[in-house]
């Protein structure tokens, strides 16, 4: 049966970040996920997931200024410093609140950053990331995302994670694989999944158009969620969408595939 926690980075948002995990317990989830936990301290996240009874199964690592168009660092050969201290701060975050797996944005190339030095860039510091972060008991994840809603994010594709977890050669290396993000640059949902799901950490989703959550668009949930479950994927969905109105309107999803 799918498990499913829900991104506070996305849902809930009518409130400050600390009162969305109550709201989250109250909807119904038992987990939670985030892009940036680090606006909170550790504490007082570990404490609101505690007074909740809520787990947390992912963040990110920091991913540069967000606000000013950042979307990672590892691909960018002048960044690699800021990145590699950000894994150091994420690895803190993850011991303290029980977070099992990490999640790698590759980001945008530089300026004038050649092809081969964006990729070599990228793998060395997956390499980087995943030997810390196995001394740590923690997996790290890359996130292919589309180049519709961010021009210029390098890494784009499953093939092209799968070609990154290769050359890395670690065994703490694996895919975040967002159904949103795959169908408007692939497709092939299930195929891709059942065909990689040895090397996909975790999955995550919304509808497609519109990033909304399940039954806003295009996308067979009914049929996509049993598929996952039977091809034996046991990790947790995250709901990483944009609600169409007020979050708690838009759970009736929820209530109908959990």
């Amino acid at each position: 049966m799918p498990r499913f926690a829900a991104n506070l980075s996305m849902l809930f948002t009518e409130a400050p970040l600390l009162e969305r995990f109550e709201r989250a317990a109250k909807a119904g989830f038992r987990a939670v996920e985030m892009q940036f936990p680090y606006e909170a301290s550790a504490a007082a996240i570990q404490e609101r997931l505690a007074a909740n009874g809520l787990t947390m199964v992912l963040h990110n690592f920091p991913a540069g200024d967000w606000a000013a168009g950042d979307r990672g660092l590892a691909c960018n050969p002048q960044r690699q410093a800021e990145f590699r201290a950000g894994v150091a701060k994420a690895i803190e975050y993850a011991a303290a609140l029980g977070v099992p797996q990490l999640n790698c944005l590759a980001g945008k190339p530089g300026a004038g950053v050649d092809e081969a030095t964006t990729r070599r860039t990228f793998v060395d510091n997956v390499r980087y990331a995943a030997e810390q972060c196995a001394r740590a008991g923690l997996k790290v994840l890359m996130e292919p995302i589309n180049n519709f809603d961010v021009p210029g994010f390098w890494l784009n594709r499953t093939a092209k994670a799968l070609e990154v977890i290769a050359e890395v050669g670690l065994p703490n290396v694996a895919v975040q694989y967002d159904i949103y993000h795959a169908q408007r640059y692939e497709g092939e949902l299930a195929a891709t999944m059942q065909q990689h799901l040895a090397k996909i950490g975790h999955i995550q989703f919304a509808d497609n158009p519109g990033r909304n959550e399940p039954g806003t668009g295009e996308i067979n949930f009914a049929f996509l969620f049993a598929h996952i479950d039977r091809i034996g994927y046991t990790g947790w969905l995250g709901a990483e969408y944009k609600p169409a109105t007020r979050t708690e309107a838009g759970l009736g999803w929820l209530k109908t595939y959990r």
